[in-house]
C-alpha cells in the first residue's frame, strides 16, 4: 500500500511544512539494483589500538569495490564509517569510539552506513566483557541519531572468525540492508568460524535448491524472487487454495510450485519425498508461511490459538525434524525462520501470534548447535512494519503509528525481508548461526 504521507513530504508544500512543524520526515531509502556501486562514497575505516579485524576488513572492502580511507578527508561525504572495536578491553578505552566518530559522524552521506565490530561479550572476561557489551548502547543510539536513511549496526566477531565476515559486511554496507537498523549480529559464535567466498557474489546461490513456504504473495513471493535472482532454483510452496498465485510466482522466477498444507500430519514426509525425488535434496529452507487470528486473550477461542501455533511454529518444527532425520537438508544447509517484532515486544490482541513468533526465536537457539554439526546454520528475521496486504488492512491510525515509530520513520517493503534472508542463505554466511535480526527500521519498540 502506498505511503501517502511520505509522498506528501516530498511535495513543495510538504517540504515547507514538515520541518517547520517538526513532523516525521521519512527519507527515500536506497535499495539494491544490480550493477549499482556498493556505497555512494568512500568508507572510512578505523580501529582501536590492538584491534584484530582492521586488516581483514580492509581487504574485504577492497574486494567489494569500495574505496577505503584510513584517515579523514576534507569535503567528503562518507558512504560508510567502519570501526574495529575489538581492541577495547577496558571501559576507559570506550573513549576510542568518541575519538573516531565525533569528527566525522556528521559527514555520513544519505543512506550511509555505520558498522562497529567487536568481540562477543560471552567470549570476553572481566572488564573486557563490560566494555564490549557497552558497544550495544552506543550503536543503537547512533542509529537513532543518524539522518537521511543512514543506519548503524554492531557485528560481534568470534575469535578465529576474522576472515568470515565478508558476506555480512557486503550485506550491511550495501543497499540490500536498507531497512535493517540498530541490529546486533554475531559471526563465528555458533560453532563455525570459516566461510569460503562463493564463486560469484552476484549469484552466490547458483546450483542451490531453496524451499520457500507461504510463497504465493507478499513477503513469501519477494523471498522467492530474491533467492532466484541470486541463482537458486526455488520450490515455492503454499496451500492449494493459493494455487493460482503460487503458479504465477513460480513461473515468473523459473522455479517450481508445490501445493501442500504444511500442517497436515503427513506433510513433512510428503515434502521430504518431493524434495528428494525431484531435486535430490534441499540446501535452503525458508519457513515463511504464517497466519494471524487476532483477538484479545479473553475473546480468543481454542481453535484460534491452535491454528496459529500450528502453522507458525509446530509445522516448522515437524518439517525441520523430518528433513534433518532423513538427511534431505544437505550439509552446509540453511534453515531460516520468519519471526516478528511481536515475538520480541508482544502486541495487543496477538497473544497467539506473538507466542508462535517468540517460539521461532527459540527454534533458532535450540537448532543452532545441531545444524553446526553438519556445517549448517539456522537463523531468523523478525520483520517490523512491512507494507503488505496484511498491514494495508490495519486501521489507518494504527497503521500510521506503525510506520512512523522507527528511526527511518516509514514501513519496510517485502524485499527488505527477502534481502536479509538471502544474506543468511549465502554460502559465505556459514559463520552466521543462531541470529535473529529485526527488519524494522530500528522500531522504537521492543529490544
Amino acid at each position: 500500500m502506498a505511503d501517502k504521507y511520505q509522498r506528501f513530504t516530498k511535495t513543495p508544500v510538504g517540504k515547507f511544512l514538515v520541518p517547520r512543524l517538526g513532523l516525521p520526515n521519512p527519507p527515500t531509502l536506497r535499495r539494491y539494483r544490480p550493477g549499482q556501486p556498493a556505497l555512494d562514497g568512500p568508507a572510512l575505516l578505523g580501529a582501536a589500538p590492538g584491534g584484530r579485524l582492521e586488516k581483514a576488513l580492509s581487504a574485504q572492502l577492497d574486494a567489494a569495490g569500495i574505496e577505503v580511507l584510513s584517515t579523514p578527508a576534507d569535503d567528503v561525504r562518507y558512504g560508510a564509517l567502519v570501526f574495529d572495536a575489538t581492541g577495547i578491553t577496558e571501559p576507559a578505552q570506550l573513549r576510542e569510539l568518541h575519538r573516531f566518530f565525533h569528527p566525522v559522524i556528521r559527514k555520513v552521506g544519505a543512506c550511509g552506513r555505520v558498522v562497529v565490530l567487536g568481540t562477543p561479550p560471552e567470549q570476553a572476561q572481566g572488564r573486557e566483557l563490560i566494555a564490549q557489551r557497552a558497544l550495544e548502547g552506543f550503536v543503537r543510539s547512533v542509529g537513532k541519531e543518524l539522518k537521511r536513511g543512514a543506519t548503524a549496526q554492531l557485528v560481534y566477531v568470534g575469535q578465529g572468525a576474522e576472515d568470515a565476515t565478508e558476506s555480512t559486511m557486503r550485506f550491511l554496507l550495501s543497499a540490500k540492508s536498507a531497512f535493517v537498523d540498530g541490529q546486533v549480529i554475531r559471526v563465528g559464535t555458533g560453532g563455525v568460524t570459516t566461510a569460503p567466498a562463493p564463486e560469484s557474489w552476484e549469484q552466490p546461490l547458483s546450483g542451490k535448491v531453496a524451499l520457500v513456504t507461504g510463497a504465493s504473495r507478499g513477503i513469501g513471493a519477494a523471498i522467492a524472487e530474491v533467492l532466484a535472482r541470486d541463482g537458486a532454483h526455488v520450490v515455492a510452496l503454499d496451500i492449494p487454495a493459493q494455487g493460482a498465485d503460487l503458479s504465477r510466482v513460480a513461473n515468473d522466477i523459473g522455479g517450481s510450485a508445490l501445493q501442500l498444507d504444511i500442517t497436515a500430519a503427513d506433510a513433512p514426509d510428503k515434502l521430504a519425498d518431493h524434495l528428494t525425488q525431484r531435486h535430490g535434496g534441499v540446501d535452503i529452507v525458508v519457513h515463511n508461511a504464517g497466519i494471524t487470528r487476532d483477538k484479545t486473550l479473553g475473546n480468543l477461542t481454542e481453535q484460534g490459538w491452535d491454528s496459529v501455533l500450528g502453522v507458525n511454529l509446530a509445522a516448522q518444527l515437524a518439517v525441520n525434524d523430518t528433513l534433518l532425520s532423513r538427511k534431505v537438508l544437505r550439509d552446509n544447509g540453511r534453515i531460516i525462520g520468519v519471526s516478528s517484532i511481536a515475538g520480541i515486544a508482544g502486541n495487543v490482541g496477538q497473544t497467539n501470534y506473538a507466542t508462535s513468533k517468540a517460539g521461532v526465536i527459540g527454534m533458532v537457539a535450540e537448532g543452532a548447535p545441531r545444524l553446526a554439526e553438519h556445517s549448517g546454520t539456522i537463523n531468523a528475521v523478525a520483520p517490523g512494519f512491512i507494507e503488505t496486504q496484511m498491514t494495508a488492512a490495519v486501521p489507518v491510525v494504527i497503521r500510521e503509528f506503525g510506520r512512523r515509530l522507527s528511526s527511518l520513520a516509514q514501513g519496510g517493503l517485502p524485499v527488505d525481508v527477502a534481502e536479509t534472508i538471502a544474506w543468511y542463505a549465502n554460502p559465505a554466511s556459514a559463520a552466521v548461526n543462531g541470529n535473529v535480526v529485526r527488519v524494522c527500521g530500528q522500531a522504537l519498540l521492543g529490544a
